[in-house]
């Protein structure tokens, strides 16, 4: 049997990013908020990372999210993402190689598409009676099966968590 390799800094750090990450989503689900908190380790988690490994010049890394950050505030005014995704799609830049940004945003993308497939789908069944667990979990998806019968804008922090899970995966972590 092989051994599996141990872990270096940069993975160590992913692989921190990941519940932080999951926080975000979580929490986008469960109020439509990312907290500004959240998004500061993600990308101090980001610069961290830059910094244990040759990913390439952080500054680099800092114009990729930067331009991330112009593009991404572009569609906040046009109302297509939330003020939370926007700053969180930029942090998650960070946590990336410059080259995979593009990959990130693709990834990204692909994942907002199902995530709106779901809803789509999950919005021609509402009301159908469906057994939900109790305690915190099962209020948070009562509440949005509320909101997906009524059309409300999706959660994009979950597609944002999602294209960064299979971007920083595909890498090696």
């Amino acid at each position: 049997m092989v051994p599996f390799p141990a872990p270096t800094m940069p993975d160590a750090i992913a692989l921190v990013a990941f519940p932080v990450l999951a926080a975000a989503a979580f929490r986008d689900v469960a109020v439509r908020r990312i907290p500004n908190a959240l998004v500061a380790a993600i990308a101090l988690l980001g610069v961290a990372r830059h910094a244990a490994s040759g990913l390439g010049p952080l500054f680099l890394s800092c114009i990729a999210a930067s331009l991330v950050l112009f593009a991404a505030f572009m569609l906040w005014r046009r109302g297509v993402l939330g003020g939370g995704d926007v700053k969180l799609l930029a942090a998650t830049a960070l946590l990336v190689p410059p080259i995979a940004v593009p990959h990130l945003l693709l990834a990204t993308a692909i994942a907002g598409g199902l995530l709106a497939a779901c809803h789509l789908l999950l919005r021609r069944h509402a009301g159908l009676p469906v057994a939900m667990p109790s305690g915190a979990i099962g209020r948070v998806l009562r509440c949005e099966a509320w909101r997906i019968g009524r059309g409300a804008p999706l959660p994009y922090g979950v597609a944002i968590a999602a294209g960064t899970f299979f971007v920083l995966i595909r890498t090696g972590v």
